[in-house]
């Protein structure tokens, strides 16, 4: 058996299966794509399923890939075992209705034993109990001793989920042991004990499982294998644990050196450093496919890793990021197969080191918050931290729970883990109800996507807005239809369309469809998972037939509008490049009739003056009236023009290029106007942020930039109207009026000072002694909070030993303030008690140190009767 390197057997898998007529495709993204059954892509299979079920139509019959994939379902086992991983690549060869067991069989053994060079007596094979078929096939097309086969049960060798398609499969085992196994029994004594190794998993897609548990058989039949790649290589490499496989061993080297700990003298510090290495191949990865660290969803997976690295890194000794720079060595290793992690590598380096430091922040805010819990805790007496409290922790301000019983563990204070685990199992739920699981594409299987494959719509709206043709399909919510009448809402498939379809950003056309004998209103174009065009209509006229030859009308002043905003998004991302920077990539955007929005990578927010010289810059070249151009033309030949394609998007083998003059080229399937004239005036209205490291501008063009400027100027005359002065002068005369205002706000505030002074004398006139200690109390008028602290300072100051407790009614809010000396407090004083107790009486709470603590209050009509419970909480404070 030869030693091969984890990059060398990916690419021996692919090129053989390129051998058997494989069309090779790159790895998909870790984000699904018409798929609510999963929040990321967690099997080789899994981006394929719409070919498997015949939603869509395969772009070949026989594909291979190497797909990446995210998996934290063991999360906690990562770094404790030596198989477990969060991120891992998975091997796979797939027909769709194409060959079956009688080729895939003889291919996988011949990978295996000719180019693995895998020995013989090494492996065993599993087949489904009932699979006849397959064990004569090993038998008779493959040299297998066929004593080294084993049939298994429906819970080892036969692959369904749920509802969908389904079927037995075949399973190549390694043998790390010694001595041959002779029965079943042996076999999976064996696999428990992880001397024998499953690395080949052979799905036989053959039945397809209804809703009743009934398999009926597919007329095409599917072939879906999985090769976990990690896993092949510490076979080929004489490894037991996938750490120590090449390309991931150079990334836990890495870490050793970084932190400067040693591997394999401390099991707690080695378990931190095989965390910190699978999850930084996991982040980086998430990253690069446009995954942005968030409270929810995807997101939060992100976050979850990146700050579980971050604190094991911590538990190391390092305390300042250090995870951006780890990354290197990931994208080095890995960026010849996936090359949009050396194109994101600044990108993907950034949002890493920004979401470190936020971390830090997230650390210290967390540890004073514990502070907090643990304070109340030792004052009531107690020793657990409720779970709510510890999950509010996690939750809200991403404290590791691990750190929370650390620090508690100092203090002899446990968690409560079982109302912790009850919060999180329903954050767990929230989370599967909102992906709507409830088939194998994770969702019903609506009549949009019943649409037979064979039914084509050819796209006519690059050259015109009109067509005439035949209507293949009608449908209503439920059913497919051959008639809907007035008043009715449906879809209705044609030949050809004028109409746009939904699709990278730009929203579908709307308009009529029509003839004699009926009108429908179209109002809205997308496309079902397997890209028909459906129109979605209301039939405001007459009767509409399938088979009926009708006119397509788009409404064409709005998408002549949404034309001009498009190719103005186009104009905008080349200006910030020259604006802000070359780093700057499409991460989404939103085109409609009204308005244009552009998300891209941007580390700060774009400050005034450059958006001012972006919108400059698109002017300008509005005004210099560029052609925009579109070609059709392979995606190579498109490539090297140096149009700019959207990092996470799939083209085809053909593409549609957009140019202005020499400004702009791109990668684009969206409709444009034929001269950037034709724009008339770009606008910036907004600039924002909406996640790490993406910005947002929101833009509008022609007459929609005309009225919002016109809606700006009606604004400043208004304003200069009621100012009484002209237009040029607002700002000035603001000015004059805001100095003017600070003046007599500083009046007010001294003649405050002066009203609080005058109380200072009748509030000293009737200091009280309560078991020995000096107490001031009263209720005043129109205080604020500021001449409320300040009083009660005073006071304290001239009681020397004491507590004093005043509360003001001031624009009909309450406010409370609580003072003591020093020796007060040493007798037992606690403000912050008394504080919390006086305001409740008020309507309202608060607190804060034993020395000083303020509130407020709803009710001011309360203020005398809290001020009068201040003697009796004094009283119970000392005894």
């Amino acid at each position: 058996m030869k030693s091969m390197g984890l990059n060398e057997i990916r690419e021996a898998y692919l090129k053989f299966f390129e051998g058997k007529e494989h069309l090779r495709l790159p790895s998909y993204s870790l984000v699904p794509q018409n798929d609510k059954s999963l929040l990321l892509i967690n099997a080789g299979m899994a981006p394929l399923k719409a070919y498997f079920t015949g939603m869509q139509v395969p772009p070949s019959k026989r594909v291979t890939t190497c797909q990446k994939c995210i998996r934290t379902g063991d999360i906690e086992n990562v770094g404790k075992t030596s198989r477990h991983a969060t991120f891992f690549e998975m091997l796979g060869n797939f027909s769709f209705g194409d060959y079956f067991k009688k080729e895939i069989i003889p291919w996988a053994w011949e990978f295996v034993t000719d180019v693995l060079q895998i020995p013989k007596d090494r492996l065993y094979v599993t087949i489904y109990l009932e699979d006849d078929e397959a064990f004569e096939l090993w038998t008779k097309s493959t040299d297998i001793d066929p004593s080294r086969i084993f049939r298994l049960g429906k819970e080892d060798n036969f692959w369904e989920h749920g509802s969908g398609p389904c079927g037995p499969c075949s399973e190549i085992h390694f043998d790390r042991g010694e001595g041959k196994i002779s029965t079943a029994e042996e076999f999976v004594k064996a696999g428990d004990e992880d001397r024998v190794v499953e690395f080949w998993n052979l799905v036989f897609t053959q039945f397809d499982r209804d809703d009743e548990g009934v398999y009926n058989k597919l007329a095409n039949p599917n072939i879906d294998t999985g090769m976990g790649l990690e896993r092949m290589a510490t076979i080929m490499q004489g490894k037991n644990n996938i750490f120590e496989v090449d390309t991931i061993k150079a990334i836990l080297d890495e870490v050793i050196k970084v932190s400067g700990v040693k591997y394999g003298e401390n099991p707690k510090n080695d378990i931190s450093i095989r965390i910190i290495t699978d999850h930084v191949r996991s982040v980086t990865f998430m990253i690069s496919d446009g995954i942005q660290a968030a409270n929810e969803g995807r997101g939060y997976v992100l976050k979850r890793l990146l700050r579980r690295a971050a604190k094991h890194g911590r538990q190391l000794g390092m305390h300042k990021a250090f995870l951006y720079n780890l990354c290197d060595v990931v994208i080095n290793n890995s960026s010849k197969a996936y090359p949009e992690l050396k194109e994101k590598e600044e990108y993907i380096k950034k949002i890493i080191k920004i979401e470190e430091e936020k971390f830090e922040e997230t650390i210290d805010s967390g540890l004073e918050i514990l502070k907090n819990y643990i304070s109340e805790i030792e004052e009531k007496g107690e020793k657990v931290l409720s779970g709510d409290k510890a999950f509010k922790l996690y939750d809200t301000y991403g404290f590791p729970l691990e750190l929370t019983i650390e620090i508690l563990e100092e203090k002899n204070i446990t968690v409560d883990l079982e109302k912790f685990n009850e919060e999180m199992e329903k954050q767990k739920d929230i989370a599967r109800k909102s992906r709507e699981v409830t088939n194998y594409m994770g969702i019903d299987k609506s009549i949009l996507d019943k649409v037979p494959v064979e039914i084509e719509t050819k796209f006519c709206g690059y050259e015109t807005t009109e067509a005439k043709a035949e209507i293949k399909l009608l449908a209503d919510s439920e059913k497919f239809a051959d008639n809907l009448g007035i008043g009715e809402k449906g879809i209705i498939v044609t030949e050809i369309t004028p109409f746009y379809a939904e699709m990278g950003g730009q929203v579908g056309d709307k308009g009529l469809i029509y003839n004699d004998n009926f009108t429908a209103e179209v109002t809205d174009c997308k496309k079902n998972i397997a890209g028909k065009i459906i129109h979605y209509i209301k039939v405001t006229k007459g009767t509409v037939k399938v088979g009926d030859t009708v006119n397509l009308k788009v409404d064409d002043v709005r998408r002549k509008n949404i034309c001009r905003n498009h190719t103005a998004t186009h104009m905008l991302q080349e200006a910030l490049k020259e604006v802000i920077g070359s780093h700057v990539h499409q991460s989404g955007s939103h085109v409609d009739d009204e308005k244009l929005r552009f998300d891209f990578n941007h580390f700060t927010a774009v400050s005034e003056d450059e958006l001012k010289k972006v919108e400059h810059i698109v002017n300008k070249k509005i005004m210099m009236i560029l052609n925009v151009n579109t070609e059709v033309m392979s995606i190579d030949e498109a490539k090297k023009t140096g149009a700019v394609a959207i990092f996470d998007d799939k083209y085809k083998d053909e593409v549609r290029v957009v140019s202005i003059a020499d400004f702009s080229k791109e990668f684009c399937g969206g409709t444009h106007i034929g001269n950037a004239g034709e724009i008339g005036l770009f606008k910036i209205v907004s600039e924002s942020g909406v996640a790490a490291g993406i910005r947002r501008i929101e833009a509008v063009t022609g007459t929609n930039a005309i009225n919002y400027i016109e809606e700006k100027n009606n604004i400043l005359k208004n304003t200069a109207s009621t100012l009484k002065c002209s237009e040029k002068d607002i700002v000035t005369k603001l000015n004059a009026q805001i100095s003017e205002l600070r003046e007599r706000d500083k009046e007010i505030a001294e003649l405050k000072g002066k009203l609080a002074g005058s109380s200072e004398d009748e509030i000293l006139k009737n200091v009280k002694e309560v078991n020995g200690i000096k107490y001031a109390a009263a209720a005043l008028k129109d205080i604020d909070g500021d001449a409320l602290r300040e009083l009660a300072d005073k006071i304290r100051n001239k009681i020397s030993d004491g507590v004093v407790v005043l509360g003001s009614t001031n624009e009909g809010k309450v406010q409370f303030v609580a003072m003591a000396s020093k020796s007060a407090v040493a007798k037992g004083i606690h403000c912050g008690k008394i504080i919390k107790d006086v305001a409740s009486v008020a309507g309202g709470g608060g607190g804060g140190r034993p020395d000083m603590a303020q509130a407020g209050g709803k009710l001011p009509d309360m203020i005398d009767k809290a001020i009068e419970k201040a003697e009796s909480i004094l009283e119970n404070l000392v005894k």
